[in-house]
């Protein structure tokens, strides 16, 4: 499998919350928020930098290439995302992710794009880069003029448990309008033909794409710290909905075992 698609399948684990500054946004979920941002506050005493909403991950992985003889080769090639992601703070599931993946001695990018699972597969979506004014719009669920967008349409290629990913070689006047942007909007149309709109910032993004990636074991590391928060986050809210049944029945509360 390659690096391309263990990120797309691994989409709802592959990411750190954008509060320790490892480019993912939790949607709800504020007690594993919460917990993801007690770590960082004992850095708030050094000056305060800009979070980024997006993280660079690199790593080798063979690709199919043309030898020196002609022939068809397998070659190691350095392979790097710039990638966002939103996840479901209480499920720990992916909302929608976005990556730019390039490939060394290629100068060609591909958007990336996954959307959760139930999405009409023939329609497609529709990027959408917005400016401060319109992603402020956005933010406020102000009506955006659809004639101030230049959507850029991208078709589905993979879909997987995670979700449903679509990828375009991305055009030069389209990254141009990321770098620049505020945040991109994507639009997806679900199985009953209603229109599911996502919201994406771009925090971050230019100084993310430019810069160095981050170290590939304290990620994975600080990833795992995250999603192992959102778990016990899963296990409260079972546990209280089960006291809430059991209340509703009129099942008494267990006393607590005295110790002797």
């Amino acid at each position: 499998m390659s690096m391309t698609d263990r990120f797309a399948a691994r989409g709802a684990r592959l990411a750190v919350a954008a509060t320790v500054g490892l480019g993912l946004v939790l949607a709800g979920g504020g007690h594993a928020l919460a917990q993801a941002k007690k770590g960082a506050e004992k850095a708030a005493a050094a000056p305060a930098k800009p979070q980024s909403a997006w993280v660079k991950l690199c790593e080798k992985a063979p690709i199919n290439a043309i030898g020196a003889d002609g022939k068809p080769a397998r070659k190691e090639t350095n392979i790097c995302l710039t990638h966002h992601e939103r996840l479901d703070g209480n499920l720990g599931v992916a909302i929608v992710s976005a990556a730019v993946q390039e490939l060394e001695g290629q100068k060609d990018r591909q958007l990336k794009v996954m959307v959760p699972l139930g999405m009409y597969i023939p329609a497609g979506l529709r990027v959408a880069v917005l400016s401060a004014d319109l992603w402020k719009k956005l933010d406020k669920n102000e009506t955006i003029d659809a004639k101030a967008l230049k959507p850029l349409k991208l078709a589905y290629t993979l879909c997987h448990p995670a979700g449903c990913t679509a990828e375009i070689t991305i055009p030069d006047d389209f990254l141009a309008q990321m770098k620049k942007g505020a945040g991109m909007v994507v639009n997806a149309v679900n199985f009953n033909g209603q229109p599911v709109n996502l919201p994406v910032p771009l925090d971050g993004f230019n100084a993310t794409l430019a810069g160095k990636p981050v170290d590939n074991k304290a990620y994975a590391q600080a990833r795992g710290q995250l999603m192992a928060q959102i778990r016990q986050r899963q296990q409260e809210v079972i546990q209280e909905q089960q006291r809430k049944a059991m209340e509703a029945k009129g099942v008494p509360k267990p006393e607590p075992i005295k110790q002797k």
